[in-house]
């Protein structure tokens, strides 16, 4: 069974760079055809998917963060991690990773495997 666990601070600063990492266990991340993505839910409002980076290494962003966010991957320890920068406390949320065997841009309910999700809070 395909399980996730997310990692990294719980409090930044606003203008820092925010990176979390994933670790996968129960499957490895470079079978095909899964993909793997970072999801956040601010408070009171809905997910929102942030990006992907599937099997193959191939990444996809949504066009309202492409510009500051980053995803990659450390096979060896069968991780992805997400880097999101120039943060403000519009950047408050639980950070979600989740993994689908599905190589299409699916919405956050499409996805079959979650973490349990990570506090992030930015504030000085």
């Amino acid at each position: 069974q395909v399980q996730l666990q997310e990692s990294g601070p719980g409090l930044v600063k606003p203008s820092q760079t925010l990176s979390l990492t994933c670790t996968v266990s129960g499957g490895s991340i470079t079978t095909c055809c899964y993909a793997w993505s970072w999801i956040r839910q601010p408070p009171g409002k809905g997910l929102e998917w942030m990006g992907v980076i599937d099997y193959d290494g191939s990444t996809y962003y949504n066009p309202s963060l492409k510009s500051r966010t980053s995803i990659s991957r450390d096979t060896s320890k069968n991780q992805f991690s997400l880097q999101l920068s120039s943060l403000t406390p519009e950047d408050t949320a639980v950070y979600y990773c989740a993994g689908v065997r599905d190589l299409g841009l699916l919405p956050p309910d499409e996805y079959d495997y979650w973490g349990q999700g990570t506090q992030v809070t930015v504030s000085s």
